[in-house]
């Protein structure tokens, strides 16, 4: 019996030590921001490399399986200083939660990145997409 505890204790400990080892590769997101459209930057922060644009944008409505997706940009002096979600999917329970999780990541991203050029949250694609878009639309507008 004491012997089967020990195997026991040795085999998982060794499966611990592998499973640390070992460099854990994430997937590609689902969604990607947009490519440029062949303006240098225009995926960017209007205005970032100097400019200094100040003020709100509004994105493009953009229409998901979902629901609609829309944010508003704001800048100061050229900086991405705030991201509103004016619109996202709320057909039902389901869509608030995942709105309720992913917009804040979406916007604690694009904060950090100062530009549209974010990663999808998983399990909200479809919103995440539907955001990208909309802000890239909004910097955009921003960029004139």
């Amino acid at each position: 019996m004491r012997r089967a505890a020990v195997t026991t204790f040795t085999t998982v400990a060794g499966v611990v030590a592998l499973l640390t080892l070992k460099p854990h590769q994430s997937s590609p997101p689902l969604v990607t921001a947009p490519p440029p459209t062949g303006r240098a930057g225009s995926a960017t922060v209007p205005g970032a490399t100097g400019g200094s644009r100040t003020g709100a944008y509004t994105g493009a409505v953009i229409h998901t399986r979902y629901g609609p997706v829309q944010v508003k940009a704001t800048l100061k002096n050229g900086r991405l200083t705030a991201v509103t979600a004016l619109r996202v999917p709320s057909g039902n329970g389901r869509d608030q939660e995942i709105a309720g999780y992913a917009i804040p990541r979406l916007t604690q991203e694009a904060l950090g990145a100062q530009s549209a050029h974010i990663d999808a949250v998983s399990g909200a694609s479809y919103t995440s997409d539907g955001y990208i878009r909309s802000l890239q639309s909004a910097l955009d507008q921003a960029h004139g």
